[in-house]
This record gives C-alpha cells, structure tokens and sequence, in this order.
C-alpha cells in the first residue's frame, strides 16, 4: 500500500496535535456529563468481610485481569506517543489490566513509526488491542491492513473505532461511511482475534449496538459523552472558521456514557461490554460495573500520568485499584460478580 508522503506527514503530525491539545487545553464536555452522577450505592456499615478478602479480578475476552480496567486507546506514531505507549504498556505489565493503543493508520503509512506501537515486549502477558478507524475500511484499507496492526502489536483484539463527528470537523476528514457494517462482518468472520467496536467519546446506542453485534463484533466499547470531546479537541487544530465552528457547536453531542450501558445491556445481556467515557475515579469505575459493563476504560487520568512519569501511571493504578476495593467493601461485597448481582446502586 503506496501513500503519499505528504499524507503520512499529515496524520503523524495530527497524533502529536492531539497529545499536545489534550494535556494542554480544555478539551472536556462542560453540559454533557458521562451520567454516573445519577447513581448512588448503598452505603453498608457492617460488611461482615475482611478488606483482604476482596477480590477485583475479572477476565476479558478469555484473559485474566486483576482489576477491570483498560488504559484506553489514545496514541501512537510520535516519538512523545512512543514513550508514552512504553510506560503504559510496563504499568499494565505490572499490574495484568487491559490497554490498547491509538490509530495505528500512522504505521501503515509510515513504516519507520511502527515501533511506538511495538510494545508486546514491555507487556507479554497483558490483554493489548490494536486500533484502527473503520471509516478506513472506505479508503483502501483491509483484511491485510488489519493482519498488519495486529502483528506489529502482536494484538489479542482489534478495536475498530468509529469516529463520524470526529472526522466531519477534522481538517481532511475521511467521511464516507457507507457500506461499512458489512465490511465489518467480513473482518469479523476473517480475522483470527475478536473485534471490537468502539466509539470515540460519542457514544454507541442499543440500537447500533444490536447492529455490530448481528455483523460479528465479539465487545462494544461505548465510549460515551462526558469525557474529552474530540469535537473541541479538532476545534483546536481547525484551519478554517467553519471547522471552529463546527467543534463548537457539536462540543457537547453524544450519548453519556451510563445511558450507553444501560440501553445496551438492556438488549443484550451477555456482549462484553467496555465502558469509557469521562470516567476518572475508581467509583465511578465501580458504578459502571454495577451497570453492567465488564472492563472499565479510562484515556485522560493515564494519558496525563503517562506524560508525566512511569511512577505516575503506578500510582494512578493503585489508586483506582483501591477506590475499587473500596467501594466492595463498603457495599459488602467480595467480588465484581457480587457486586453486579447485588443491586446495591440506586438511581437518584
């Protein structure tokens, strides 16, 4: 596959704009809220459990985790991204939870990129995903493109993120999106890993849902609203007065990320469910659990600890990993299964 150099120029600089927008700028949802704050747990005084009895492992798509988190997709491609899958890739290592990387359409285009993505060798055991925008699969992209991002990341899934508003507001944006559900079936029924659907922070709703899932996907990510708005976040790079605009008036649209999970669970009780979307502690982690997701993501809380230091990202998973704890303990159960059976969160 032959592409221009101008063109793999563009999209290696548009990963370093994206990195530097999100630790730099206010790139957040401001009225649209991930929608966790609706729910409460019960708070129960006498758990009748010793703390060292609690047990937050999960296991994901056939692998073990010790705690239901995922360092969410976010970059790859640049010598900063590089660094920044590096640490991440070591932490999830460490503490055996879940991580993917961002778009790697950069490492098609440009081979020599391809090692920021390359971090099997700081995680052999972790769960690691490979990403690619489905919009791609209109653009000369394939069954062997997706062989290729798989095997440089040595990949025990593949995320096929969906991006529309993202790209309707990204200068060159690529939006044709017709016909992609069924070319999404056949890498479904071709590839050797499980695929995953993922949004980008706009969520996914029961009824596209039951779509993907008819067409093969093995997970859904829902990604909802509330998080970074990467309307805002393209808003930044806009070269024209209609792109800035554009990220403006679309900074807050999409489905928050509990209604995601609660209209999709509704209709299907059994797809592993992934919940990202503006959370940012271990208790909204815990609510989206209680929700019914069964691996929780988080992009923003790693990606600002990820720039700053390896011992950062470490501290950040053990915090998350005991506000978890936490929240069982307090809610008097020893495990997420229990948890989620419990019916202990409460709509206020």
């Amino acid at each position: 596959m032959n592409v221009p150099s101008s063109i793999s120029a563009q999209t290696q600089s548009r990963k370093a704009d994206h990195i530097r927008i999100c630790l730099e700028s206010d790139v957040q949802f401001r009225q649209t809220t991930n929608g966790l704050e609706k729910y409460r747990f019960n708070h129960c005084c006498l758990p009748e459990l010793d703390f060292r009895e609690i047990d937050i492992s999960t296991e994901f798509l056939g692998k073990k985790l010790n705690a239901p988190l995922l360092i969410s997709s976010m970059t790859g491609g640049t010598e900063q991204a590089g660094m920044i899958n590096r640490r991440l890739a070591e932490v999830a290592q460490q503490y055996q939870i879940a991580m993917g990387v961002g778009s790697q359409r950069v490492a098609i285009e440009k081979k020599q990129v391809a090692d920021t993505f390359a971090i099997r060798k700081y995680a052999p055991n972790a769960l690691l995903f490979a990403n690619l925008g489905a919009v791609q699969l209109n653009y000369n992209y394939g069954l062997d493109q997706c062989r290729q991002i798989i095997d440089i990341l040595e990949a025990d899934a593949l995320i096929l993120h969906l991006n529309p508003l993202q790209e309707c507001i990204q200068p060159r944006g690529d939006k044709n999106f017709k016909g992609i559900i069924d070319k999404i079936s056949i890498l479904c029924s071709e590839l050797s890993i499980p695929v995953i659907a993922k949004e980008v922070g706009n969520g996914i709703s029961a009824e596209m849902a039951q779509q993907l899932i008819a067409a093969g996907v093995k997970a859904i990510d829902v990604a909802g609203a509330g998080g970074t708005s990467w309307s805002k976040v393209e808003s930044e790079r806009a070269e024209t007065m209609m792109q800035q605009r554009l990220g403006r008036t679309f900074a807050d649209w999409g489905i928050p990320t509990a209604e995601c999970i609660t209209s999709i669970r509704a209709i299907d009780a059994k797809i592993p469910l992934i919940a990202s979307g503006g959370l940012r502690d271990g208790l909204e982690v815990a609510k989206a659990i209680a929700l019914g997701a069964n691996l929780v993501g988080l992009a923003m809380p790693f990606l600002q600890a990820a720039a700053e230091s390896e011992r950062a990202i470490c501290d950040l998973a053990e915090v998350l990993i005991a506000e978890i704890s936490t929240v069982l303990f307090c809610t008097g159960n020893a495990t997420l299964a229990q948890l989620q059976a419990s019916g202990n969160l409460t709509a206020i």
